[in-house]
């Protein structure tokens, strides 16, 4: 038999893009209804209530009336080993690496430490409505383990790899361009298309690895070419600078890695914020994703994501924390953080426009739109309710709201866990959300 639930509330389903246009018809692209009607795991129907519960008269009924009801986050760029170190204070990137998360990453080659830290980021994560990560672990396998374990566990959708490094980095941590690739091979065999876990291949990025390691990355992603990968592209202009002085021969920090293979439709860079025309050309053209990480390029002082201007290159955009750079486990403060940053950038995102960021966007990123990022038909039931008056100045302002985006729209800015009612994870609610 069937395990149907309905859930009531406010249940948003975009049917286009809300970034491909003007922010004045961002709204046209999404649609409320009255309940969502989910049938083993995934989303059999949304519409009005009387009409679903005539579909599926023994459903077990959830009301969250009054609760906006949205597919779960999805964070498109994350550190979990960093869960421990996040909100340390006043370091640029190349510091804060050396200073603070090289010591950490070197303190999860104990599987058990490993173990505990992805158990927390995963509770903390989970308590903010994200319900798929994608993350860079450590150099040790075990970490890629410790992650994989603890999201299957819990039924999440997935993904993650090993970090790679060879040079520039504590000895420690580095390891060579066979033993990345042999290693990066084992854990992608293991893991990859287990349940809903997906295997990312992810040199940390230039600096920290060799031209051949480079090379036995990319080699690897062409032998599994249904496989993601992901770095690190133009965070900040010292590192711009630090590419130049150790690939003299490229053309700019994209062609590091296009030279080596590491270019492609499945390719996630993380930040992309200092880019010249010859890489922004190439990364349209290619297909690959930036993934915009709002928070982190603040706190850390790497600059201004103009998302307009990305947007009309035609790239591929998804959000995230970049935990622990980022300085926050929370989608919703990070769609408050890009909210500001594209004021600053002369652009004033729509509400739908950040929920999508957060969602769909991501998913599309991932090339997991079948499976994720909505509530439409088919799709798998990873679904985040969202209290719309979860605090005094959040409820005292949505009390004046005129319309629906305008309720919503408090809660991205000043929401954090306490505006999460409750989550799903392919229909299930998670206990301790």
């Amino acid at each position: 038999m069937p395990r149907d639930t309905i859930l009531t509330g406010h249940v948003l389903s975009f049917d286009a893009d809300p970034l491909r246009g003007p922010a004045t018809g961002a709204s046209d692209c999404a649609r409320l209804s009255e309940a969502v009607l989910i049938r083993d795991g995934r989303v059999a129907a949304t519409g009005a209530l009387a009409d679903l519960r005539a579909r599926a008269p023994g459903a077990t009924l959830r009301r969250h009336d009054g609760h906006l009801i949205c597919a779960g986050f999805i964070d498109a760029h994350a550190h979990y080993p960093q869960t421990a170190i996040i909100a340390s204070w006043g370091k640029r990137l190349i510091d804060w690496l050396n200073d603070y998360t090289f010591p950490e990453e070197m303190r999860l080659c104990d599987p058990e430490y490993a173990a505990r830290i992805a158990e927390r980021y995963f509770d903390l994560t989970l308590s903010h409505g994200t319900t798929t990560t994608v993350s860079f672990c450590t150099s040790h396998p075990a970490s890629v383990d410790a992650f994989f374990t603890a999201a299957r566990a819990r039924g999440l959708r997935a993904a993650a790899g090993k970090t790679c490094m060879d040079r520039n980095a504590p000895a420690d941590l580095c390891d060579s361009a066979q033993s990345a690739h042999d290693d990066s091979a084992a854990l992608l065999a293991r893991w990859h298309g287990v349940d809903r876990l997906s295997y990312v291949i992810t040199p940390r990025f230039a600096p920290t690895s060799s031209a051949a390691q480079l090379d036995a990355l990319g080699a690897l992603w062409a032998a599994h070419p249904d496989c993601l990968m992901q770095t690190h592209l133009s965070e900040q202009t010292e590192e711009i600078a630090w590419v130049k002085r150790l690939f003299p021969k490229a053309r700019d920090y994209l062609d590091v890695y296009e030279s080596h293979g590491l270019l492609g439709e499945r390719a996630l860079f993380g930040h992309a914020i200092h880019l010249a025309p010859r890489e922004t050309a190439r990364l349209a053209e290619s297909g690959a994703a930036l993934v915009h990480c709002p928070t982190s390029n603040s706190f850390i002082g790497s600059g201004l994501f103009d998302i307009d201007q990305r947007l009309a290159e035609g790239q591929r955009i998804g959000l995230a924390t970049d935990t622990g750079g980022g300085s926050s486990f929370s989608m919703l403060r990070t769609m408050a953080a890009a909210y500001e940053i594209a004021q600053l950038t002369g652009t004033a995102l729509h509400p739908a426009q950040l929920l999508w960021l957060a969602t769909g966007a991501g998913a599309a990123a991932l090339h997991m739109q079948g499976h994720i990022g909505n509530i439409a038909p088919g799709m798998e039931a990873d679904i985040v309710i969202l209290d719309l008056a979860s605090t005094p100045a959040i409820a005292q302002r949505h009390a004046r709201a005129d319309d629906i985006w305008e309720a919503i729209f408090p809660t991205i800015m000043m929401g954090d866990d306490r505006a999460i009612r409750a989550v799903l994870v392919a229909g299930e609610p998670v206990p301790s959300a």
